[in-house]
């Protein structure tokens, strides 16, 4: 199918709406986390152990559904992943123990998740080519209209449902609507480089990525981008709700809104603007990535050091601007060193290093500092994700000055060949 024609555009507005609820539904948790903690007597270390078996979860069937992505139709899987979520939220409503949480939310609405992005990204990439990074920013801006609203959201169902329970019901509802939706008008599209029965075998799809020193260094900034993120949408809520003495809900919501809105704003802009600017500078991308990187850290530095709500607010906003500059082109820096027919199985790779370092990083590590460090513990926790930022900044800044171009070049010109050392 051709990648032309109106099509292209409907596509995004429909997966934008099933990544919309895609992190919607994952940032609930952290908006009603404080109802959730006290209505089933769970400890920190127990919210840190949540995270660490949710993004172990992702990062394990994340590198199957890559696979599969490349080899399978992909209207199929990204229906079904949907559909399986949105059951798994609506299961978290009647949850009444730990152990219910871990599999519900950690387990089965993590691994149904784990089976949209591979697919979603390279089926944009399959419709859109020379506005790339504009399909790739306005299907990301989704995903910060999710986590944006999510607190608004999430408020005002819980006032007009009475019970945290209800709210995952809800959203769980909205999902299964929605794929019904897909099951009639989402299509696949025609892959660049080989078609789906004559996919990329693994271990191509393997050396394509971990034997590409630019896509691995381009890869940093991608996983200190989720450390960060998931590190902040679960505990942020909680630290406005005990810092500045807000409720639950409505510190969820300033954590979540103001941040998003920002990075909403960059990615759209930078979208635009990338894609005019990368045909005459293709490093343009990942210069970008560096500058978004290095500009977060402080900002992160001085959420954590914020005396008043004002001064918090402020830095969540710099913060979520220099976030949306690097998420403009999180898939496209790296799509421009590995050959089109990996593009699935490559999100997959990605993911998976992001969200197993992720799960040492946001649930262990950060469950460890909470417990441990009481009313030092934001400071520190905030110290140590600046540093996540310098240190892939500094990564990214490897790729830019000394292996993207030739790699480049060596993506275009094999093709569907995996070259031995790019």
């Amino acid at each position: 199918m051709a990648s032309g024609g109106r099509y292209k555009w409907w596509l995004l507005l429909l997966l934008g709406a099933a990544y919309f609820l895609h992190q919607a539904d994952r940032a609930i948790f952290g908006v009603l986390l404080p109802y959730v903690q006290s209505d089933l007597a769970l400890t920190e270390r127990q919210l840190g152990h949540i995270n660490t078996v949710l993004f172990l979860t992702i990062a394990v069937v994340t590198f199957v559904a890559g696979f599969l992505g490349d080899r399978f139709d992909r209207k199929r899987i990204i229906t079904c992943s949907l559909v399986f979520w949105s059951l798994s939220t609506m299961g978290l409503g009647f949850a009444s123990s730990f152990a219910a949480v871990v599999m519900l939310r950690s387990v089965a609405t993590g691994g149904g998740e784990s089976f949209y992005g591979p697919a979603a990204m390279s089926l944009i990439a399959s419709y859109h080519n020379k506005t790339r990074s504009l399909a790739f920013s306005i299907h990301q801006a989704a995903l910060y209209l999710g986590l944006m609203l999510s607190g608004v959201l999430a408020l005002r169902a819980l006032d007009a449902l009475g019970t945290w329970r209800k709210v995952f019901v809800a959203f769980g509802v909205a999902g299964l609507f929605l794929g019904v939706v897909f099951v009639f008008v989402l299509r696949d599209g025609a892959r660049d480089g080989a078609s789906a029965a004559e996919g990329a075998r693994l271990s191509e799809s393997f050396k394509a990525f971990f034997g590409c020193p630019s896509a691995l260094l381009a890869t940093s900034g991608f996983v200190a981008i989720c450390c960060v993120n998931n590190t902040y949408i679960t505990w942020a809520p909680k630290m406005f709700h005990e810092r500045f003495g807000l409720d639950g809900a409505t510190a969820g919501a300033h954590a979540m809104f103001y941040h998003h809105l920002f990075a909403f704003a960059a990615i759209l802009a930078g979208g635009w603007v990338t894609d005019r600017f990368v045909a005459r500078f293709p490093r343009f991308r990942l210069g970008l990535q560096v500058v978004a990187l290095v500009l977060g850290a402080p900002a992160l530095l001085l959420i954590g050091r914020s005396g008043s709500f004002a001064a918090a607010m402020a830095m969540t906003a710099a913060y979520g601007l220099f976030r949306g500059l690097f998420e403009v082109n999180t898939h496209a820096s790296v799509f421009d060193v590995v050959p089109a027919r990996h593009r699935a199985s490559v999100v997959g790779f990605m993911l998976l290093l992001a969200m197993g370092i992720g799960a040492f990083f946001s649930g262990e590590l950060m469950g460890w500092v909470f417990e441990t460090f009481g009313s030092r513990a934001y400071s520190i926790a905030f110290a140590i994700m600046a540093g996540t930022y310098a240190l892939a900044a500094l990564l990214t800044a490897c790729s830019f000055f000394f292996t993207f171009s030739r790699a480049r070049r060596l993506a275009e010109v094999g093709g569907g060949v995996v070259p031995r050392v790019c």
